[in-house]
């Protein structure tokens, strides 16, 4: 079970220490933790939740105005999609390895919550919000860019992460590009699957995610991201 004293460990690991604690504790306290905890002082991070959407959308808008300035509009639109989609947050989120630190109740915990891509996604949001409120917009600026805008600043305009692996592949050295399911848990209502994607029979990467597309595209965003490294 997660302790309020834990969460130090992940302000080290994103570099920023509350000044007003119980944001931090907001911003991961998942609806399921309230409801089961009978206590009428603890808040959700669903209010946080909005904020936080509203804040990363202005902060990646202005990134992506200032640094392209022959862009027009839908080509904007399209790149900022793309950046703050939930499978861009869902891989940040794990990047700093934020469903270790989740409030959640026991059924959301037993069903995989802490690996839900649509409840770390909007986790993430939150913790944005709570950074802003707690510190103001240059401090969720820097967290932003250091989780969002670093990270997925160079990938394709678009998203369709599975046509640009495929094009990368075949630019590269060729080779079949496969996706093998892996697993499905949850209930019927909110399934998560997870992929595995391969080009022949080496594999580049495993995710998850709500649905068996959403998987797969988390699986070639994690390939092409570790085939660019390489």
């Amino acid at each position: 079970m997660i302790e309020s004293k834990d969460l130090i460990y992940l302000e080290e690991r994103i570099g920023y220490v509350f000044k007003d604690k119980t944001l931090i504790k907001m911003a991961l306290s998942h609806s399921s933790y309230v409801n089961e905890s009978g206590n009428s002082s603890v808040m959700d991070n669903e209010r946080l939740e909005f904020l936080g959407d509203a804040v990363l959308e202005l902060i990646i808008s202005d990134y992506i105005y200032r640094n392209n300035p022959e862009w027009n509009e839908g080509k904007m639109t399209k790149k900022r999609a793309s950046m703050v989609c939930e499978e861009s947050l869902f891989a940040s989120a794990e990047n700093i390895r934020l469903g270790d630190y989740l409030f959640l109740g026991k059924g959301e915990d037993l069903t995989g919550g802490r690996k839900r891509p649509s409840l770390l996604s909007d986790a993430f949001e939150s913790l944005i919000a709570a950074i802003f409120l707690d510190g103001g917009i240059e401090c969720a600026k820097r967290f932003v860019y250091d989780y969002v805008v670093n990270i997925y600043s160079d990938e394709c305009v678009s998203g369709d992460y599975k046509s640009d692996l495929q094009e990368y592949v075949q630019g590269m050295h060729g080779g079949k590009i496969s996706y093998e399911l892996v697993s499905e848990e949850g209930p019927d209502h909110d399934r998560v699957f997870t992929y595995s994607v391969y080009v022949g029979d080496e594999l580049l990467a495993t995710k998850s995610g709500n649905s068996k597309k959403t998987a797969q595209r988390n699986a070639a965003y994690a390939a092409l991201k570790s085939l660019k490294k390489k």
